[in-house]
Order: structure tokens, then sequence, then C-alpha cells
């Protein structure tokens, strides 16, 4: 399948989508962070995905039930590593907002999500000229990442210029998280790329390429569910808000739902974008797809306040740090042209 059009647009749409899933989380106003995470992670990694993969794979519960369990090992466990990035990917949001987190978290996964497989597959080539361009992105991503979290640390005194000591140990605490979910984000890309053992079983039994992803993201995103809904309830143990629960649900579960769906969807989407775009779809499709997840972010950062007290000078360095950001993901990208 190869259809450079209809790849474009998913790319364009599922950035989108995908860098608005926060979004909802901002009007919790009943329920507290692990009580929407926890409804989000059921619909998320588990009800819709298979959901998804159970409808365009009629027959994958028969298939599964006469696969070696030796065959999900990668996808699962590697999904399980990530799955507590993306606990910490959720608790990054309410402390440096989405337009940091988004743009920390997304570059060093592309250059971790880029260098791991190349270096795990193809070693010979970190010697040539795909490895000199990570290494130009890296650097390039390193200024940038530096100059936006001071953009973001002066974001944080125009804010707060008494300097409260709580204010300054929630931005260091939500930038370590930032890098720590970057660090164990690539495991996602990871758990894809070790399961070609798990596709050429569902491929061979009738499945189509784009069919067996789905059915593969299933099995990643169950991993991926363990570190989210165990920290989730220890949480809702720990502070006891299993109350919270009844607090005006339908509108707050509607919010959870609301994440799950837009997240979901643009991570999908850009599954589909790339196959629709055939060679193009890990190399152009992406560089598009990145670019407009942190542009995405950012522009919804910005509408919903988390700049508003910046001053001018403090603003014009968040673009600036953006553009780096940008230029970095672009010729990481790119690589995969040479």
């Amino acid at each position: 399948m190869d259809n450079f059009g209809a790849g474009l647009i998913a790319m364009l749409v599922s950035g989108f989508l995908n860098a608005a899933f926060p979004l909802p989380l901002k009007y919790a106003k009943k329920w507290k962070w692990e009580n929407t995470w926890l409804v989000f992670s059921i619909l998320t990694f588990w009800v819709l995905p298979w959901a998804v993969a159970c409808f365009f794979n009629p027959d994958l519960r028969e298939i599964y039930a006469t696969t070696p369990w030796s065959f999900f090992l990668p996808a699962a466990g590697f999904g399980f590593v990530w799955g507590f990035a993306q606990v910490t990917f959720g608790l990054s949001f309410p402390l440096v907002g989405m337009a940091m987190s988004f743009a920390i978290v997304i570059g060093l996964c592309g250059v971790l999500g880029s260098f791991i497989p190349m270096a795990v597959f193809h070693p010979e080539q970190l010697f040539g000229v795909r490895g000199a361009a990570l290494l130009v992105s890296t650097l390039i991503l390193i200024v940038g990442l530096r100059l936006y979290t001071r953009a973001a640390r002066q974001r944080e005194a125009d804010s707060n210029p008494t300097g409260h000591p709580e204010s300054r140990s929630n931005y260091r605490l939500g930038l370590l998280l930032c890098v720590f979910t970057g660090v164990l984000g690539s495991a996602l890309n990871l758990g894809f790329a070790l399961s070609d053992t798990l596709t050429n079983r569902l491929t061979s039994t009738g499945s189509t390429p784009l069919a067996a992803s789905f059915a593969v993201w299933a099995v990643v995103l169950a991993g991926g569910s363990i570190p989210n809904l165990a920290y989730s309830v220890y949480l809702l143990a720990k502070n006891g808000t299993f109350s919270c629960f009844g607090a005006d649900a339908g509108r707050e579960s509607m919010l959870a739902l609301a994440m799950s769906v837009l997240w979901l969807a643009g991570t999908l989407g850009y599954g589909a974008g790339a196959t629709f775009m055939g060679a193009y779809g890990t190399s152009i499709g992406y560089a598009i797809y990145v670019t407009i997840l942190i542009l995405g972010s950012t522009i919804m950062g910005v509408m919903t306040g988390e700049w508003k007290a910046a001053k001018p000078a403090t603003y014009s360095r968040m673009k600036t740090a953006l553009a780096v950001i940008l230029v970095a993901v672009l010729i990481l990208s790119a690589t995969g042209l040479l």
C-alpha cells in the first residue's frame, strides 16, 4: 500500500490528535490525577486497542491462542518498560506544562529511538553518514533542550517573582520526569522493532500488514498497562481518593475517554500513515508527524495559558529553542532517506 497523499493527511491529523491528548486532563475538576489516569489507562491500554485489533483481525483470539508465548515477549517486555515512561509523562504535565513535556520527551525519544536500533541491528552505520547525521542532530537537540529549559525556568521566574521554593522544586521534578520519560520512551519503538516473529505469524495467517500492526500494538500496550494501573491504584489507596470516582462521574469519565481516544487515534494514525507512505513513512512521515506533534503541543500550551505570565523576551527564547529542537528532529528524520 503506497499512497503518499493519504499518508500525509494521516500524519498531519495524527500529530495534532496526539498533541491534544493531555488537554482534557486540565479540565478535570472533581477527580484527582490518579482517578483520571486509571480510567484512561484501562481504556487506552486494554479496551480500545484490543477492540481495534480484533476488528481488523477477526480470528485474533484463535491465532494468539495457538502462538508460542515466546513470540509475545519482545512486545510485552519492552511495552512494560515503556509503561513507566507513560506514567512519568502524565505526571510531568501539571509540573512543567504540555509544551515543555512534549518538546523534551519527543526530542529524546527521537534520538534514542533511532540510535538504539541502529546500534543493535546496523552498528556499522554508526561510523558512516547516518551515524554522523545522528551525532549532529543529537548535539543540536542538546542545545535546543538547554535553551528550552532556560526559557521554562525564566517563565517560572516571570510568573513567580518571589521565587517560592515549592515552585522551583516542582519545576526541577518536572524536568527530571521529562528526561526520564524521554530515555525510557524509546522502548516503545524497540517493542515493535523486535516483534518480527509475531508480525510474521499474523501475516502468515492472512492478516494484512496494517491489521498485524494493530494486533502487535495491542500486546505492547498490554505490557505498558501494568506500571500505569499499578501506580494509579497505589495513589488511590495512598491518598484515599477512591471516593472521588463518585463525584461527577459522567463528566470526569468522559474527559478520560477523550484522552484515550485522542492518544490512541493519534498513535495508531501515525502507524497507518507510515504504512500508506510506504518507503517514506519512517523518514519524511516521521519528520512531519513529530514536527506537528511538537508544534501542536506548544500551540495548545500557549492557548491554555502556560506561557501567559512570560515576558516577551522569555517568550522569544522559547520560540528560538523550539526552532532548534525542530531542526534537530528534521535532521534526524532525514537520515531515513540516506
